[in-house]
């Protein structure tokens, strides 16, 4: 019988190999499945007062996905090895939302809806169907639907000096916003970037609903957090915090013209 050489064994083993090798199988890295929501973006989700209304929502968990505050961190498979990163995909953006304001670029992947505060509750707000009334001594959130409920969220208000109260609207919806702090805020803290666009870095999170009286821009939002341990605390500007899973939840139950009662 005839005798093979070493190397021509290690060169069959590279052949076999190879089909796996070029296709990523073989090497314990996780198989995307198609995204299923990849074609729906806030149109047609049905009633929104309904609590269990777009569930589960566009942001699903993904198998062996690192959830970090990075985007750029690295994925792993469960030997441990470090997968392909994911970026963030380009985003069209959804038909309310205001392009001079937002980022397009989705990064909803990267936000465990799991991670929420709402729940369905009496409504103790006494405001018709619709409102959003926002109660800053409890830090809650109220969307009242109309139905003696409400449905309720946990936020963050502003430090006090800094707290407002009154009447408003939505006046403008962004989806991933772009931040750009007003001038008296940065005559306070002269270390902030005069501008920076949406991301998990974002101090307006994964979107923000801008308050309006008129035509007049109160300079106070609705908006997600990068300080999700804020929630539930009186530390911003003035503005009001969610978590980014409920801000993303809020934001396809309301419209502009949304009214608001901050008490």
């Amino acid at each position: 019988m005839p005798r093979i050489a070493p190397l021509s064994i290690t060169f069959i083993a590279l052949v076999l190999a190879w089909p796996q090798a070029a296709t990523g199988q073989g090497l314990g890295y996780p198989q995307e499945r198609d995204d299923p929501y990849a074609d729906q973006f806030d149109d047609a989700y049905g009633d929104p007062y309904d609590p269990a209304f777009d569930r589960p929502t566009r942001a699903l968990p993904r198998r062996n996905v690192y959830r970090g505050v990075d985007e750029n961190a690295p994925e792993f498979d469960r030997s441990g090895r470090a997968a392909p990163q994911r970026r963030a995909r380009v985003a069209s953006l959804p038909a309310d939302a205001d392009p001079a304001y937002s980022t397009p670029l989705d990064y909803d992947d990267l936000v465990d809806p799991g991670v929420s505060t709402s729940a369905l509750v009496d409504d103790p707000t006494g405001q018709p169907a619709g409102t959003i009334t926002i109660d800053t001594s409890a830090r809650k959130l109220y969307l009242s639907t109309g139905k003696g409920q409400a449905i309720e969220y946990g936020v963050g208000v502003g430090r006090q000096g800094f707290a407002w109260k009154g009447r408003a609207a939505i006046g403008r919806k962004a989806f991933w916003p772009g931040w750009t702090p007003p001038k008296e805020m940065l005559l306070r803290r002269p270390d902030l970037p005069a501008h920076m666009d949406g991301g998990l870095d974002n101090p307006l999170g994964a979107r923000a609903l801008y308050l309006f009286n008129g035509d007049r821009d109160t300079l106070f939002r609705i908006h997600g957090t990068n300080e999700p341990d804020t929630i539930g605390q009186a530390v911003s500007s003035g503005c009001i915090r969610m978590l980014n899973a409920d801000v993303i939840d809020l934001y396809r139950r309301v419209s502009k013209g949304t009214r608001v009662v901050v008490r």
